[in-house]
């Protein structure tokens, strides 16, 4: 096996928003993404309190971070959102969908609640890895 393969096995969930199971052969190039949050490039949080407009931020960030590792959206393997509690899941993955749209096959999606993230005021975090044939 030479591909990345993101699998969504008969017998699962059949879901156009994640797959279940990657399958990285030896020899990709692996990229971690340490946790992203709506904050621009002075540290200040972006988009108050609307999850939605937090989560676009993210989203940029994430796709700034993989490109400075020479990959993309399509090249992600698997994401964690974290989600802090009471925060409209629907919007948060409403106003990420149209970044995950780059990739043919949706990565592993993992998502958490949790009662506060390290940056005050934020309500989303994403962290991922990507692989690189």
């Amino acid at each position: 096996m030479t591909e990345i393969q993101l699998l969504r096995p008969a017998g699962l969930v059949d879901s156009p928003a994640f797959s279940h199971v990657a399958v990285v052969p030896p020899g990709a190039t692996m990229v971690f993404i340490g946790g992203q949050n709506a904050v621009d490039q002075q540290g200040r949080l972006v988009g108050g309190t609307d999850a939605a407009a937090q989560t676009v931020k993210v989203m940029e960030n994430l796709a700034t971070a993989l490109a400075a590792a020479g990959a993309g959206i399509e090249n992600l393997v698997s994401v964690t959102v974290v989600l802090v509690e009471g925060v409209d899941v629907q919007s948060a993955y409403a106003a990420a969908a149209p970044s995950f749209a780059a990739a043919a096959t949706p990565p592993l999606v993992s998502a958490l609640l949790v009662s506060s993230l390290g940056v005050p005021g934020a309500l989303v975090e994403v962290s991922a890895v990507a692989a690189l044939p």
